[in-house]
């Protein structure tokens, strides 16, 4: 049976959630009806390349929730916080997340994956990893051995989150960049691309540079 799907964004990550959907059902054939993209502020250009893949593109959300619009859903949207509002709103909606994981990801044993993630091609997830809501592990991310990371995290490609680190919702770790063993970086932080963090990131903070530190304007 298949399962009705919406993919919320248009931009490049959700053209890429949509090549794991697409992937999904190469390797389960039918296993999604991929519906189209909602976008609240795609412009032409998005709705061109959405058009030249063969890809509906279905409007504004609330205009399509107004008119009655069901399906399952996934939040393609890179902002940690954009993410978890828009599916704030889904769910009060009624809907429920889909969860999206490519065939070439490799994920070890006893994973727990919330609702609404989506792995990308080329990620590796060791055992024992806890994903939380809405997490997004973008294309080459590794993510190491016991590692928690809490809802609405996103993962950019190429970074490596080492093992037994824990990740505090909606925090953004940056293209390439590294997260030592056994470490927390605080939720609503940001990672800065190619960082390399060897301490504790406190709650809200912008880390950037090797060894990481707190970003300033000055800098």
């Amino acid at each position: 049976m298949t399962v009705p799907l919406v993919v919320v964004g248009g931009g490049g990550f959700g053209r890429e959630t949509l090549d794991v959907a697409e992937a999904v059902n190469a390797a389960d054939p039918e296993h999604f009806d991929i519906l189209g993209v909602l976008d609240d502020g795609a412009d032409d250009v998005v709705a061109r390349r959405l058009a030249a893949r063969g890809v509906a593109f279905l409007g504004p959300i609330d205009p399509w929730l107004a008119g009655g619009g069901s399906a399952r859903y996934v939040v393609a949207i890179g902002s940690p916080a954009i993410r978890e509002r828009i599916d704030g709103k889904l769910r009060a909606a009624g809907l429920e997340p889909a969860t999206l994981i490519h065939p070439l990801a490799v994920v070890g044993s006893v994973p727990q994956i919330g609702p609404g993630s989506v792995i990308c091609s080329g990620v590796q997830v060791s055992t024992n990893v806890r994903l939380g809501r809405g997490a997004h592990l973008n294309p080459g991310a590794i993510v190491g051995h016991d590692a928690v990371l809490d809802d609405f995290v996103s993962v950019n490609p190429g970074a490596i989150v080492s093992g037994e680190v824990h990740i505090g919702a909606s925090t953004l770790i940056g293209a390439g960049s590294v997260v030592l063993q056994g470490l927390r970086v605080g939720g609503g932080s940001v990672v800065g691309a190619a960082a390399c963090v060897t301490k504790d990131v406190p709650e809200g903070s912008t880390v950037v540079g090797v060894p990481a530190r707190q970003y300033s304007k000055d800098q």
